[in-house]
């Protein structure tokens, strides 16, 4: 049957071809992944994944944090309520005490279940306060965080610090100490910042909440996210774990605000961990980021995946490779720890 369009397909009989070892590309045999040894250390497997996509760039994210852990660089997290529901605030806080977090930027959902974790050792799924109530407010959870914003205000700190102090202060009665973000930041004074949408978490709606306290002790923290990410420049990394939009925005604001101060924020590394690439961090990963001098650039990657496996597997690379192991290749220093 003639088909009825005016239009025949093109003859591809007269196309060039090459012989197979002349043909570009990108992947070849020796990028491909290697099988598992029974026995092999998590270098061996670091080593082991392939050198295409992902399997290069977490390779590449963890040796930008430890090369900026031996040049002191900035590096900073950020946290969402998630990952401390994923059961990961003993490993943040182990790396906290090995000197891979110099500060943390969080949001209202994360500061209540690290509170919470402290004091009771229990946080509910669905992203309530814990401790039943009315409503999902807890009584004790709702009357401190609140009190932690009006001491802020009075000393003229901000909310993370705030939160570390009361926790540490022998005030309430912490049971898990060792579990706690807030905790280990404090005792190691890494600064950690809060940063709020009134209205959002259980506490705002407790009947002591003041909305100018928490609405200033979160403009402080931000302010302080300034100066933390200022720090950055040149070789500082910026790591999201974080689905929320509070967080990463906040951090590119921040950004902004640094560059307008005369900061340029060049030759550093963004990395966005997530379920599914969305979110500000993702859509705009490309404003934070620059060229910089001396051969350096900056880099923003996107690794998704389930918290729960991707953050065990990063602190554990970032632990292995301050002992001065194998990653990937390649030795890293021996670092001492804090």
């Amino acid at each position: 049957m003639k088909s009825v369009y005016s239009i025949s397909p093109l003859s591809v009989g007269g196309a060039p071809t090459k012989p197979p070892a002349d043909r570009p590309g990108k992947t070849s045999v020796r990028d491909f992944a290697r099988p598992h040894r029974p026995g092999a250390r998590l270098p061996e497997f670091l080593a082991s994944l392939p050198h295409v996509r992902a399997g290069t760039e977490l390779r590449e994210v963890i040796a930008a944090v430890l090369r900026a852990r031996v040049r002191q660089r900035m590096i900073l997290w950020g946290l969402s309520g998630q990952v401390l529901r994923a059961g990961l605030g003993p490993l943040l806080a182990d790396l906290i005490f090995h000197g891979f977090v110099g500060g943390i930027a969080m949001d209202g959902a994360t500061l209540v279940h690290d509170f919470e974790t402290a004091v009771s050792g229990k946080l509910s799924d669905d992203g309530e306060a814990a401790g039943g109530g009315v409503d999902g407010v807890s009584e004790e959870t709702g009357l401190l965080i609140n009190e932690m914003a009006a001491e802020a205000v009075h000393r003229g700190i901000g909310l993370g610090e705030a939160a570390g102090r009361l926790l540490v202060s022998g005030r309430v009665r912490v049971r898990h100490a060792t579990e706690s973000v807030l905790v280990a930041a404090y005792r190691e004074r890494v600064p950690v910042t809060v940063h709020l949408a009134i209205g959002v978490d259980t506490p705002d709606t407790h009947r002591t909440t003041d909305g100018a306290s928490l609405g200033a002790a979160s403009h402080h923290d931000f302010r302080l996210l300034c100066a933390l990410v200022k720090q950055m420049h040149t070789g500082g990394v910026y790591l999201n774990w974080s689905s929320t939009v509070v967080v990463p925005e906040t951090f590119l604001k921040a950004a902004s605000v640094v560059r307008n101060l005369g900061v340029p924020l060049e030759a550093i590394t963004t990395a966005n961990f997530d379920l599914s690439r969305h979110g500000p961090l993702h859509a705009n990963g490309k404003r934070p980021i620059r060229g910089g001098a001396a051969g350096e650039r900056s880099r923003n990657y996107a690794i998704t995946g389930h918290h729960e496996i991707m953050l065990p597997l990063v602190a554990a690379a970032l632990i292995e490779g301050a002992s001065g192991v194998t990653l990937g290749g390649r030795r890293t220093p021996k670092l001492p720890t804090r």
